[in-house]
């Protein structure tokens, strides 16, 4: 697999500087990358990285023209970390495979699926009655789409992801569960990504539903009736409980838990591992986490914690005693 440099700043834009007829066999890290490879910087931090790599040719800001041309060839452009995704998307166009089926033999599309004749599902994919499969989607193997339930237009749903199983419903009848019907279904919007088994509950009622640009990542628990708003992103193994509502433009950092009902505004970036115990209306970085310690330490400071109740009502009794 190979491209010529210029094909490449043709295709996407940005300034060359450097040889055209340079062919690029691959994409590489700073530190790794051969006269052969296209790396990028973006991070100044790793300005001696920069200096001392051995790219072909590097992507590169405005802001590191200079020294980027001190060492080689360099592609200039506003947003070099943006430019290199885009020059990944050209390098997997031009190594996808040819004449691939677009439904693999395997697979299992049920009587009154509707599969778009360009979308692609995999092997050993399923797609259960009255489920939709927009323009443009790739199921990976081994996804599960469940009955009713709609992805759109240019989604990627990696292996073993489940949309639509049950959601966890069930009412107490004197010891034991009784089971709530999940009878909503899970709607998906356009350019949505999906990672390797992740859970998409369907709804009790109403639907589940992924808005358009949402990007989920590997092993991630949604509940039913979650709604999460267009282009937030969640970091693996996040786990959504039953009908919160999260809004757009959202990140959630890895193993970060989200109770249910609760209502999270638009642009709140929530760190990993964090539990987010109540709604969140304005903008802004959350956290609730312990930081980790030695054990001797944390079970010292865990038992504080449990006394600040007390030790609050007791300094408030020393100012009112001090004040009267």
């Amino acid at each position: 697999m190979a491209l010529r440099l210029g094909s490449i700043v043709q295709a996407l834009g940005g300034e060359l500087h450097g040889p055209e007829d340079l062919i690029i066999q691959n994409l590489a890290p700073l530190e790794s990358a051969s006269p052969v490879s296209l790396s990028f910087f973006s991070n100044p931090r790793y300005q001696q990285q920069l200096a001392a790599s051995r790219a072909g040719c590097v992507i590169v800001g405005p802001q590191q023209r200079d020294l980027a041309l001190a060492r080689g060839a360099c592609i200039v452009t506003e947003q070099p970390y943006l430019y290199f995704a885009r020059v990944t998307q050209l390098w997997r166009q031009a190594i996808e495979p040819a004449g691939r089926p677009a439904i693999h033999p395997s697979a299992v599309i049920e009587e009154g699926a509707n599969v778009h004749p360009t979308a692609r599902v995999g092997p050993l994919c399923v797609v259960e009655r009255g489920a939709s499969i927009g323009a443009g989607t790739v199921l990976k193997s081994r996804v599960t789409v469940g009955e009713n339930c709609s992805i759109g237009e240019r989604c990627i749903v990696h292996a073993g992801a489940v949309i639509g199983a049950d959601g966890f419903g069930f009412a107490p009848n004197d010891g034991a569960w009784e089971k709530i019907e999940q009878l909503g279904a899970v709607q998906i919007g356009n350019d949505v990504e999906i990672g390797a088994n992740t859970c998409i509950d369907r709804g009790a009622l109403d639907d589940t539903v992924i808005a358009d640009g949402v990007k989920l990542d590997n092993l991630i628990q949604i509940g039913h009736n979650v709604r999460i708003g267009a282009h937030t992103a969640m970091a693996g193994c996040v786990g959504v409980a039953g009908s919160a509502r999260i809004g757009a433009h959202c990140t959630v950092g890895g193993g970060a838990i989200v109770l249910g009902h609760l209502e999270i505004a638009d642009r709140v970036h929530i760190s990993a591992a964090s539990v987010v115990t109540r709604s969140i209306l304005k903008p802004g970085q959350y956290t609730g986490m312990f930081p980790i310690d030695d054990n001797a330490s944390w079970e010292k400071n865990a038992a504080s914690l449990k006394q600040l109740h007390s030790l609050r009502e007791r300094l408030r009794a020393l100012e009112k005693s001090k004040n009267s």
